[in-house]
């Protein structure tokens, strides 16, 4: 084990990775921007350096400032977190050519990954279930309007470099489809510098459905189940839970073996996470596809960690010092079901848009924090009381996951923790986040990505003439984005931004 590491990161990810070193005796080094001089994740390391502005930019995104900091202070290894340089593959090999360890898998994983079109051809090598469309180099606009018209409408135009609903179209009718390719590249282009496109099947009403898989050096890999990250608005998770709801037995190892396949494709090492669409049938039976892998730890591990009873961030480090998988599949069980629920920084009634100020009340339930949340509630934040939430990173304040026996009174005990919890300086999605899971959909378990959407009347404020406009506004930008099986969260690798919400 490391007795000195880095983490490359701030807020709630970095200080839940610090709690974990500090369990198992481990030194932790933060590093901070202008902003950040005294968050909380500073306070929660061992040592802490400054590495530049406010902007991530001038600070999280300099990796040669943060190797420099690694150095000086004797780390041994660098934890990225999630978002900022945890899906660099040029971050990841800078390390290696350092002699520090990247807590994350090998550079070249991370780049076979990194774009959608490359990523799903290997996995159809691999044997991995994909949605039937066209991934191919030639992006001749006839030939994708052939390609379109021979997959069958609808499709969904998709940018092979994006991430977060951008460069992304759903198409109806095969006149519509030159139009709807031009928009899509032009935006393409100008969010990721790359306009190629991948063209895939547009299944209506998908669940999204994730595998948590680890890898070692030695060669062994383990699923720890799924996580259904349903529940999203503009792309980005809203709630998540696992179980999946309505899962087989049968069909978890479908779906775990498949996201196994994939990671020795790449010959993955660490946390890392497979993303699937999953198409219900009308007789009840269920397919799913794989859309891509996240090559970090997610935001929503959490969930996992309850049901499994498992440190997550133990398992990493371990790993990346070069010992062996702590468990082997059949030792791995499910323990009742985990809900987490994302409180932003946000006003759901005006699209969402991300809040600043300084949180004056941060009232939050009884709760236990980076640990099992065994039959309770957990929260995970990297803010205290009369912090400021700046414009310069996400909007996310806290992470609340709740544990209980089964999901009737997991969600029972997220409605009472986030009626306890009080937020005062600033709006946030609290309330909102209510209305979701006392929604009926959300409560009969009947998940899909336009659950929002479907449910709008009952989630948003309402004008004078009762017309729920923030929910028509929501609703028009799903459409026009592509919605559905396209939503899989802020795409992290290319793009110069902070924590990736996916």
């Amino acid at each position: 084990m490391f007795t000195k590491i880095l983490i490359a990161n701030r807020g709630e990810i970095a200080c839940r990775v610090a709690a974990t070193a500090r369990r198992l005796a481990v030194q932790t080094v933060a590093v901070y921007s202008d902003a950040d001089a005294n968050a909380k994740h500073v306070a929660a390391c061992d040592e802490a350096v400054h590495i530049g502005g406010s902007a991530p930019k001038d600070s999280y995104l300099r990796w040669e400032t943060i190797i420099a900091a690694a150095q000086a202070t004797g780390a041994q290894a660098i934890h990225p977190g999630y978002g900022f340089l945890s899906e660099n593959e040029e971050f990841a090999q800078a390390c290696a050519k350092a002699g520090l360890v990247f807590i994350g898998p090998p550079a070249s994983a991370i780049l076979a990954m990194g774009l959608k079109a490359e990523s799903k051809q290997l996995m159809e090598k691999a044997g991995v279930p994909l949605v039937p469309g066209y991934h191919g180099k030639d992006q001749d606009p006839a030939l994708l309007q052939r390609e379109a018209d021979r997959i069958g409408y609808p499709v969904l135009i998709k940018a092979s470099a994006g991430g977060g609903g951008k460069g992304m179209r759903a198409v109806d009718k095969a006149e519509d489809f030159a139009a709807a390719l031009a928009s899509c590249k032009r935006e393409a282009i100008n969010s990721f510098g790359d306009d190629a496109v991948l063209i895939e099947k547009y299944v209506q009403r998908p669940r999204h459905i994730e595998i948590q898989v680890f890898g070692d050096t030695q060669g062994n890999y383990v699923y720890l189940f799924e996580r259904d990250c349903s529940v999203q608005r503009r792309h980005q998770k809203v709630l998540e839970e696992a179980p999946a709801p309505g899962m087989t037995e049968a069909f978890r190892q479908q779906m775990g073996e498949a996201a196994v396949a994939a990671a020795r494709a790449v010959q993955y090492v660490g946390a890392g996470t497979v993303e699937f669409i999953v198409e219900q049938k009308p007789d009840g039976s269920m397919t799913f596809f794989f859309m891509e892998m996240n090559t970090r730890l997610q935001v929503e591990h959490p969930v996992t960690e309850a049901i499994t009873g498992q440190d997550l961030v133990e398992w990493q480090l371990r790993v990346a010092s070069g010992e062996s998988l702590p468990l082997q599949q059949h030792e791995l069980r499910i323990q009742g079901h985990a809900i987490e629920a994302r409180i932003c920084a946000e006003n759901p009634d005006n699209n969402f848009l991300p809040a600043t100020g300084t949180l004056q009340v941060y009232g939050l339930p009884a709760h236990v924090t980076f640990e099992r949340a065994s039959h309770g509630t957990r929260v995970d934040s990297g803010v205290r009381q009369w912090d400021t939430i700046s414009p310069f990173y996400d909007s996310m304040v806290a992470k609340l996951i709740v544990h209980g026996a089964t999901r009737e009174e997991a969600l029972a005990r997220l409605d009472s923790a986030l009626a306890q919890t009080h937020i005062v300086g600033l709006a946030t999605n609290v309330q909102f986040l209510r209305h979701v899971t006392t929604s009926a959909s959300f409560a009969q378990a009947n998940l899909d990505t336009a659950l929002i959407p479907r449910e709008a009347a009952a989630l948003f404020h309402q004008d004078k003439l009762g017309l729920p406009l923030a929910a028509a506004a929501l609703v028009a930008h799903t459409r026009r984005s592509g919605g559905a099986h396209g939503a899989g969260g802020v795409d992290t690798r290319r793009a110069d931004r902070c924590h990736g919400l996916a």
